[in-house]
């Protein structure tokens, strides 16, 4: 991870582009009054949000099976037999 301020970045940005898509790098862009921002690969980026919508869905499982186990849980009829 590195962390760079913004002139740096503005200075050299196909340089942390490429560490961002060639190296996995994470960069830190540093801004006045902490409005910080990061660089990250396409590729990073999409695994970190699939990742999150696992974590969603495991908890939303997570808390399905809670119910069922506390008795909370409802018996419906099948709208078609298979």
């Amino acid at each position: 991870m590195l962390a760079v301020n913004y002139s740096t970045i503005r200075n050299n940005f196909k340089d942390y582009c490429d560490k961002a898509t060639d190296a996995n790098e994470v960069v830190i862009v540093t801004r006045k009054e902490e409005k910080n921002v990061v660089l990250l690969s396409l590729d990073m980026y999409n695994n970190l949000m699939k990742a999150a919508r696992n974590a969603e869905y495991l908890a939303m499982l997570d808390r399905a099976t809670e119910q069922l186990r506390s008795g909370k849980g409802q018996v419906h009829e099948l709208l078609e037999d298979y």
